[in-house]
């Protein structure tokens, strides 16, 4: 009997939870969320701090041309396993990586989670 008092009292109440794909407006992130980087080659200068830094080795510097950036080096970030610590968001000086709020990273191909740039 507890249990009908406790359904009738929730049957009058508004859901908590959303429609997940159909109401994608609805969502909200918390101030500080982390999700997809965002990486800017223009403001790089190809130092690897954020390749050095990155717990997980989700970033590695490659080779480029100087006309890139000042070192000829570049980084790759492999988001299949990047833990989302925004390690290298903090360890880069010049802000060429940012956090954004962008949460939908599945999709049917591992090469859709590497941000390569050039």
């Amino acid at each position: 009997m507890a249990m009908a008092g406790e359904v009738l009292r929730h049957v009058t109440k508004k859901a908590c939870t959303i429609l997940y794909p159909f109401e994608k407006d609805q969502v909200f992130m918390p101030k500080g969320f982390r999700g997809k980087q965002k990486f800017d080659i223009e403001k790089c200068t190809g130092c690897g701090l954020c390749a050095r830094d990155c717990p997980s080795g989700a970033i590695t510097m490659v080779e480029c041309s100087k006309e890139v950036t000042k070192t000829g080096k570049r980084p790759i970030f492999d988001l299949a396993l990047c833990l989302f610590c925004a390690q290298c968001e903090e360890s880069c000086k010049f802000d060429a990586v940012v956090m954004t709020e962008e949460y939908e990273l599945a999709g049917f191909e591992k090469s859709n989670l590497i941000i390569d740039i050039c």
